[in-house]
């Protein structure tokens, strides 16, 4: 199975789905997550605010998905997952960050796509290490029972695109 590593704005992209890096509420925050809420126009964030909370606050637990319409996207979806806090690598961080892409895959798979791409989920201020992370994301995806056609790691700086590089 064959992955691409594309440096760029992940919102720009005309795939099946984009996957947003975002917080337990689902209702926006900064980096990626932000961008993709700004690029979806406010329809995106009513549509995560119908999501039912499963705990107080929490719409998406660490290492689910969920899934919203692209609204304003060239993306016909966003599949929202939140990764894991690194809080050192001791605390099941990286089987919750497998469990995103897994998660991710679940719902691609059901919705019929063909494409997807992926932000660095959890690479940014959740600290985890570029590295490291991009391993966890390789090998879930290659562990998986199913990947769509194409599937874009879309990293936004230098040294991630090279972490994916050096794995691809």
């Amino acid at each position: 199975m064959a992955f691409e590593v594309i440096q760029a704005d992940i919102t720009t992209l005309a795939v099946d789905a984009i996957v947003n890096a975002a917080n337990e509420s689902l209702l926006g925050g900064g980096g990626v997550d932000g961008a993709i809420h700004r690029a979806a126009g406010p329809a995106l964030l009513a549509a995560c605010r119908a999501i039912p909370e499963v705990h107080p606050g929490v719409r998406c637990p660490t290492g689910e998905a969920r899934i919203t319409p692209g609204f304003d996207l060239p993306s016909r979806f966003v599949v929202h997952t939140v990764g894991p806090v690194w809080r050192g690598g001791g605390r099941g961080e990286a089987d919750l960050l497998a469990a995103c892409y897994a998660n991710c895959l679940k719902l691609a798979r059901g919705h019929g796509m063909e494409s997807i791409a992926f932000p660095a989920i959890s690479a940014g201020i959740y600290g985890y290490p570029a590295s490291a992370a991009a391993s966890v994301a390789v090998e879930a995806l290659r562990a998986a029972g199913w990947v769509p056609e194409r599937v874009i790691f879309c990293t936004y700086g230098d040294a991630m695109t090279r972490a994916y590089a050096a794995l691809l």
